[in-house]
């Protein structure tokens, strides 16, 4: 998929559980960097899907049904790399979540937490501003891709 033709109109997807901060914040820096795009909030449970809408996500719903409807229309979707691990994020991925965001045809970034028993070997432990950093370039790439 060419994300270039969506320039004008890039539809991103924000997936998030547990207390929801990473997904705050990574809201929080795309509607700063790209105030056009629309940016739609999952939350794995509904205090997630709260601190991505006060991040200002343009849509927001919690469970399993709003990530599989969402991951459908997404040019990108982000989270935590347990959004493609069944039964990761303490239960809160389902089966059905992680196939949902495994066959999109988005762009998937995937942010390496090493949390729930889900270790990213060579990896190092970065702050969650460095990660966040990452996420915009890796945004910025695909763009240009």
């Amino acid at each position: 998929m060419t994300i270039r033709k969506h320039y004008l109109h890039m539809e991103i997807l924000v997936i998030d559980g547990q207390g929801g901060g990473l997904g705050r914040a990574v809201v929080s820096a795309l509607k700063s960097h790209f105030p056009s795009f629309t940016v739609n909030a999952a939350g794995t449970n509904s205090q997630a899907t709260r601190e991505m809408i006060k991040a200002g996500a343009d849509h927001a719903a919690s469970g399993e049904n709003p990530v599989v409807v969402m991951a459908r229309t997404a040019d990108i979707i982000i989270g935590p790399i347990g959004i493609v691990i069944a039964d990761s994020m303490y239960g809160e991925v389902t089966e059905t979540m992680a196939i949902a965001v495994a066959r999109a045809k988005a762009r998937r970034i995937l942010i390496p937490v090493n949390l729930c028993d889900n270790i990213v070997v060579g990896v190092p432990d970065t702050s969650i501003s460095s990660m966040i950093n990452g996420v915009i370039k890796a945004v910025e790439a695909a763009i240009e891709a």
